[in-house]
């Protein structure tokens, strides 16, 4: 028997005396901040944020443009193109299909070409995403494919910078929804 099913990322409700939330005069779209999502723990799936992945090279923490997952989101400074990652890793508790959701903002200053590299059990895709164009899920998530992956921390999903120059490479989230046990 085929199982699938999506649950979508829920809008929070938030409240403007929350402390994780930045302050209106802190970011350039206010009206996007009711998309933040705090607490990871209520998005559907395994999620990892931003403070778990392992960094190559110097990234810098930012809440001026929400929406994002966590505390913050990190971005590239534009600089050291090619020589800057970010590794999630999932500790998923079960093998099967899963669909995997990168979480970013968008503005005419991100990256259109930004590679992503998911490691499954099948082997290693590379995908790219126009970080320039706002994220058709809760305008924080863009799915970039389904994909089998093996019990435990095997998988992973790399954000890199190569061929990025002159835009922000922006970090944030990456959930994993399972599709198929």
């Amino acid at each position: 028997m085929r199982c699938v099913y999506y649950l979508l990322p829920l809008t929070t409700i938030l409240y403007a005396d929350d402390p994780r939330l930045p302050r209106p005069d802190q970011v350039d779209k206010p009206e996007n901040i009711k998309f933040i999502i705090p607490d990871k723990s209520k998005l559907a799936g395994i999620v990892v944020d931003d403070a778990e992945a392992k960094l190559v090279g110097e990234w810098k923490h930012s809440v001026h443009t929400p929406p994002f997952v966590g505390k913050s989101y990190l971005h590239d400074m534009k600089e050291k193109k090619g020589k800057k990652s970010a590794t999630f890793i999932p500790n998923l508790p079960r093998a099967g299909l899963y669909e995997v959701r990168i979480s970013h903002n968008s503005n005419i200053r991100r990256a259109n070409d930004v590679p992503i590299t998911v490691k499954h059990s099948k082997g290693e895709k590379v995908v790219k995403i126009n970080e320039g164009e706002p994220a058709p899920i809760a305008k924080l998530f863009r799915s970039i494919g389904i994909f089998h992956f093996k019990k435990g921390r095997e998988g992973s999903v790399t954000i890199g910078t190569e061929g990025t120059e002159g835009k922000y490479v922006i970090v944030d989230s990456v959930q994993f929804l399972i599709v198929m046990p």
